[in-house]
Parts: C-alpha cells; sequence; structure tokens
C-alpha cells in the first residue's frame, strides 16, 4: 500500500494548496490512502466542521490532532461523524481516540496519533502509551501502523522512533511547523522529526509576522493571524509499505508557483 501525510495544515492557505494539489498527486503517484494533520486547519487554531468537511472532499482520508486540538468546542461533536482523531494519550473519558484501525487495498492500517510532554498540555506518558498501543496492534495481526508523533522537543520525537523502531511502519513528527532534514528508512520505519507547515511559508510559523515580532521586542503576547496573503506551500510524505514495512519513502514540497521538490529518504544498512 501506498500512503501519504500531511501536516500541520494551517488555515486556509493549506487547505487551498490541498484543495488545489493533493488529488492531483494522490493520482500521479499512486497514493491510497491520505492522512493529515488538522489541529491548525480553521484560522490557525483547531477544526471546524465546514472545514473538516472541506479537506475531506480534497482527499483527505483521515485527520489527526495536537495540542490545538479541542480549541474549537464543536470538535466534541465530529468524533463520532468524521475519520478525526486526537492524541490516544489524553487521560481516559476525553471525547474521542487516538488509534483507528482502516482498510486499505485489502489490508488492515492502523493510525495512531500520540503527544509529547515538553511545553505540552497535561497528558498521560506517550511512551507507555504508544507502547502499550503497538504490542495490542500486533496481538491483533496488524502490523502496517502509521503513528503521528505530535511534540516540540526533537529529542522525544527521537525517542519514540528509538522506542518503535521496526514495529510500526513510519513514525513522523508535528507541530513545530519547520520541516526537517531526516527522513530514512530503519529496520522498516521510516523516520522523520518533523514534516514542516502546509501553509504560508513566508512568514513566521504560518501565522503574520507581527505579533510574532512584537512578542520578541515586548515580551507580551498576543494572537496570531493568519495573513491575508502569502506565499504557500504543501508538504507530504510518501510511503511505500509491505507487510508491515517501509520500503521506500519521498517527500514532496508544492509550491504555490508550481515548483515541485522530491527528496527521497535514505535506507539505513
Amino acid at each position: 500500500m501506498k500512503i501519504a501525510f500531511i501536516g500541520d495544515i494551517v488555515g486556509r492557505p493549506g487547505r487551498v494548496m490541498i484543495q488545489q494539489h493533493l488529488k492531483k498527486l494522490c493520482t500521479e503517484h499512486g497514493i491510497d490512502f491520505v492522512i493529515a494533520n488538522y489541529e491548525n486547519a480553521s484560522h490557525g487554531f483547531g477544526l471546524t466542521k465546514k472545514n473538516a468537511e472541506e479537506l475531506f472532499k480534497s482527499g483527505v482520508d483521515v485527520m489527526t490532532g495536537g495540542n490545538h486540538t479541542f480549541d474549537k468546542r464543536e470538535i466534541f461533536d465530529l468524533f463520532d461523524k468524521y475519520e478525526i482523531l486526537r492524541p490516544h494519550n489524553y487521560p481516559s473519558g476525553v471525547a474521542g481516540t487516538g488509534l483507528k484501525i482502516y482498510e486499505v487495498k485489502g489490508e488492515k492500517l492502523a493510525v495512531l496519533n500520540v503527544m509529547g510532554h515538553y511545553g505540552m498540555p497535561y497528558v498521560d506518558n506517550a511512551f507507555r502509551c504508544a507502547d502499550d498501543a503497538v504490542n495490542a496492534l500486533h496481538t491483533d495481526g496488524v502490523t502496517n501502523i502509521f503513528v503521528d508523533v505530535h511534540a516540540e522537543a526533537t529529542s522525544e520525537k527521537r525517542a519514540m522512533m528509538m522506542l518503535l523502531e521496526g514495529r510500526v511502519s513510519a513514525i513522523c513528527g508535528t507541530h513545530t511547523h519547520v520541516s526537517s532534514d531526516d527522513l530514512q528508512i530503519s529496520k522498516g520505519t521510516a523516520y522523520l522529526s518533523d514534516i514542516g507547515l502546509t501553509g504560508c511559508r513566508d512568514n513566521v510559523i504560518g501565522m503574520d509576522k507581527k505579533v510574532p515580532l512584537d512578542t520578541f521586542f515586548t515580551g507580551i503576547k498576543g494572537h496570531f493571524e493568519i495573513p491575508k496573503s502569502c506565499k504557500k506551500i504543501l508538504q507530504m510524505v510518501v510511503y511505500d509499505i509491505k507487510s508491515g514495512k517501509c520500503e521506500e519513502t519521498f517527500k514532496i514540497k508544492i509550491f504555490d508557483d508550481d515548483n515541485k521538490i522530491i527528496t527521497k529518504g535514505w535506507i539505513e544498512k
């Protein structure tokens, strides 16, 4: 099976790039299933029903979340109606789930969403949660497993790779909005510390530069805004998975001037 992952979608600019390019990319690269991180999809904070439907119509099959999952209160009504996840290590009793199993080309694919700890809301231990979830999936015979690790600290993401290496098909980091250059495959597990944002690329992590600059100068925080106009980018990782192992991975960057860059992941020997 060939699956793809997009994240973090930041506001309308990110949604526009997905509308314009995703279905064409799926056809061009033979992609069977698309996962995307939604936590910044609605004006930078959370997800609305309208925007969820927009993204699903654009070709997304399931969406993962993060620390902004519950910023829009209507998310509580969306979990049972749409293929929307939230970090699996939120405490017991919180609405939604961070783990679902899908059928792709006659095989089972598990999508697991966990959230790190540094600078994040209070949640259960991400490493114990991921370890237990993956063990349970293997017991049930599910070996095709994708993991979205939503975390600020690169060390937490890399440690998750060390924990799950050889046990899952792919691990991809989200949250920082800044792409990393360490796409690789080791023991059949693809890994990337952070995929980077899909949205405005010429401001500050997808947001208008004014408030972040004011904050850095004064120490006083303000409300981030999505720029009304900007240069845009779509960032997506593609995984070719067979029998639970990733055999090939590459990252696609599409710019709003139609420039396209494809970077292949290296395979550790």
